[in-house]
């Protein structure tokens, strides 16, 4: 059992009237492969969630039961990706930032209000950002388990496109075994050039190919 209610900030919201109320999370921020996926969830207003918790204190199959709670009790689902380019390109927090607009946008339902996992956010609807809010909130926590998930199953099929880095097991994260195999095999197309150790091993690279120029 929780020791927050997770029901308080949509409760307060219900008793102003407020009907849609859509929770904000991302998964993926820290991870050296794959991309940051968001998502946002509106429940039926008064639904009572069983299994959903915040998705870092749930196991694999919790978070699979969870998932099927959410589906059946959810009025809309929203996800949104930014790839590997984009969290290159604009850095990670902006890449959340997008990822989160886009899942808002793919929302059948226009929410009234957003509950934000952490992450401030300049939109057109009123909103509240939570630190820690996917502890906090049953729609924070219910858009947390969507974005995790999501990622997850994402991760599982690039391990079948690259079989020798085992992304099935550590989705991404910088576990030891993952930064060993990098070193081992080098690094694939969904690596993030901008994080360690791969950030490294491109400038040495760029190094060697500068030293073997300069010496013809």
């Amino acid at each position: 059992m929780t020791e927050f209610n997770l029901y308080q900030f949509e409760d307060e919201l219900y008793e102003k009237g407020i009907t849609y109320i859509a929770g904000i999370d991302e998964a993926g921020r820290g991870p050296l492969a794959g991309p940051v996926v968001a998502a946002a969830v509106i429940l039926k207003k008064g639904a009572k969630l069983n299994y959903v918790d915040d998705s870092k204190k749930l196991s694999e199959k919790q978070r699979q039961k969870a998932l099927i709670e959410i589906k059946e009790h959810a009025l809309a689902i929203g996800i949104g990706i930014s790839s590997v380019d984009e969290i290159d390109r604009i850095n990670i927090y902006r890449a959340a930032r997008e990822a989160m607009h886009s899942a808002i946008k793919q929302l059948k339902i226009k929410p009234e209000f957003l509950l934000i996992d952490a992450m401030p956010m300049e939109i057109d609807i009123p909103n509240k950002s939570i630190i820690k809010g996917d502890q906090k909130s049953i729609s924070i926590a219910a858009a947390s388990i969507v974005a995790k998930t999501t990622r997850d199953q994402y991760m599982i099929e690039m391990d079948k496109v690259f079989p020798l880095y085992n992304f099935k097991q550590h989705k991404g994260y910088g576990t030891k075994e993952h930064i060993e195999l990098i070193k081992r095999h080098g690094y694939t197309p969904i690596h993030r050039k901008t994080y360690e150790p791969i950030k490294s091993m491109i400038k040495e690279e760029i190094r060697k190919k500068h030293e073997a120029h300069t010496l013809f």
